[in-house]
């Protein structure tokens, strides 16, 4: 089992905590009130600062700041190890258990068959499973449409490249909502579309950037770390995705959609203290009307990018957060037109 340093000094004395006992609600156990303090842990198969995990530990830990929770984790976890450590944190008495099951769904929800007493809540791409599995997915498709009009009121050679880590739906439903928004302000643009098959390779994805910028890309969409790198280095622009990257690229990245994963934990948290948590889709929180995602503040590009086309970028979100609007979700693989 892969267990950070960082996981070790945290857990201190919370592996010690007992499972709440008290009377049972649809279920679950709870003790003597909703405010009651819980027992959480994740299961990341990747560093907790790669950007879409990033996201989860970040909420998590401020739920742990505001005393809501003990929070322990396990990153860099192999996909052969997942299985063993969700059994060991439900062994282990805490009652909600946070991860990603894209490479380990048939493991990760054999674990919550057999403790049907802890509450599960993993990234996935799937249904919810029994009473206790529940599932959440980054739905910032709406975010990232705003990018995606800002890169096509701002590229000069009408070619954009995007790098991907995995043609899933998790990254193919930003990929076409960012392209849709490109094409609202410039349907002239070609986008160059490439996979790198990894979730967590900077030199790679930094590699197929390259090659992106020599075939005439102007502005990256940088869907993996490495990106924003090359963008860099040849002096283009880039389009952060999930997190705001633009303080360690200040001249490069224009603007990002970013992802609040806040909405989607404090709704698990407040359930299980409740007694009331059950199988359910949480996808919906990660939609702007909840709060779950939004466009970046332009920050260092403030007054760079055209007024009138903020304009249009800011009218578009308005309407988006009236239901006036609504931005497709696209699953399928985005493909290249350049």
């Amino acid at each position: 089992m892969s267990v950070s340093r960082r996981r070790v000094l945290q857990a201190g004395g919370g592996l010690a905590l007992a499972m709440g006992t008290g009377p049972l609600i649809a279920g679950w156990p709870r003790g003597a009130s909703a405010a009651d303090k819980i027992k959480v842990a994740s299961v990341y198969t990747v560093p907790v600062e790669q950007q879409w995990v990033s996201r989860v530990h970040a909420a998590l830990q401020g739920a742990q700041k505001r005393g809501d929770i003990d929070y322990v984790w396990s990153e860099n976890t192999a996909n052969t190890d997942y299985e063993r450590v969700m059994r060991e944190y439900a062994e282990a008495g805490h009652q909600l258990i946070v991860g990603e099951a894209f490479a380990v769904e048939e493991a990760a929800r054999a674990v919550a068959n057999d403790y049907p007493k802890t509450a599960f809540l993993l990234g996935s791409s799937f249904k919810p499973q029994g009473e206790n599995f529940s599932v959440f997915d980054n739905y910032i498709q709406e975010a990232s449409y705003l990018t995606g009009m800002i890169a096509g009121g701002m590229t000069k050679s009408n070619n954009i490249g995007m790098v991907g880590g995995y043609p899933i739906p998790e990254v193919n439903r930003l990929m076409n909502a960012f392209m849709d928004g490109v094409q609202e302000i410039n349907p002239n643009v070609k986008f160059q579309v490439s996979f790198i098959g990894s979730w967590f390779d900077p030199p790679k994805a930094k590699e197929t950037a390259f090659a992106q910028i020599d075939a005439g890309a102007d502005i990256m969409y940088a869907e993996r770390f490495g990106v924003s790198d090359a963008a860099k280095e040849r002096k283009v622009l880039a389009i952060g995705n999930v997190i705001n990257t633009q303080p360690d690229y200040p001249e490069t990245v224009v603007a990002s959609a970013l992802w609040h994963m806040e909405p989607t934990i404090d709704h698990a948290i407040k359930a299980v203290q409740s007694g009331s948590f059950k199988a359910e889709d949480y996808g919906r929180f990660s939609f702007m009307k909840y709060g779950g995602c939004s466009l970046a503040p332009l920050g260092t590009f403030e007054g760079k990018v055209p007024a009138e086309l903020m304009t249009k970028v800011k009218e578009r979100e308005q309407a988006i957060k009236d239901g006036k609007f609504e931005v497709k979700v696209v699953d399928t693989e985005p493909k290249a037109t350049a």
